[in-house]
């Protein structure tokens, strides 16, 4: 079981490569690397699934911005929320996973699973 590890949600504006103009970055950091998902709404606690899809691996810097520009002109974010995890991350971006996200806004269980993205309440027969 990973050992409390950083994730970071992002808000990116301005991507050329995103019709809408405007979406979040969620990176959850894997060893030397983030894992990350691009998903157009911020999940809401116990409501619905939230489209996301995998993107390239992020470098960890990524996990410690509050804001600012992105390289090649790929637009500008800024941090929404971040804090630590507890859980492990599949060798696989498809596959299912489960990890209990912790901050000072959030404390609850994030599954990815079939590109949808939930949020759900932690019990305290989940908390670690």
């Amino acid at each position: 079981m990973n050992a409390r590890s950083r994730w970071i949600l992002l808000q990116h504006f301005g991507s050329p490569d995103d019709p809408k103009g405007m979406h979040f970055d969620l990176l959850l950091e894997d060893q030397k690397a983030c894992r990350s998902w691009r998903l157009e709404h911020i999940p809401i606690l116990d409501g619905t699934g939230e489209k996301v899809i995998p993107l390239p691996l992020h470098r960890l810097d990524w996990l410690e911005h509050s804001q600012g520009e992105v390289s090649g002109g790929r637009g500008w974010v800024r941090r929404v929320m971040s804090g630590r995890f507890v859980g492990d991350l599949p060798k696989n971006d498809l596959e299912q996973f489960k990890v209990e996200l912790h901050s000072n806004a959030v404390l609850g269980n994030l599954e990815i699973n079939n590109c949808l993205c939930t949020l759900s309440s932690v019990t305290s027969s989940t908390l670690y």
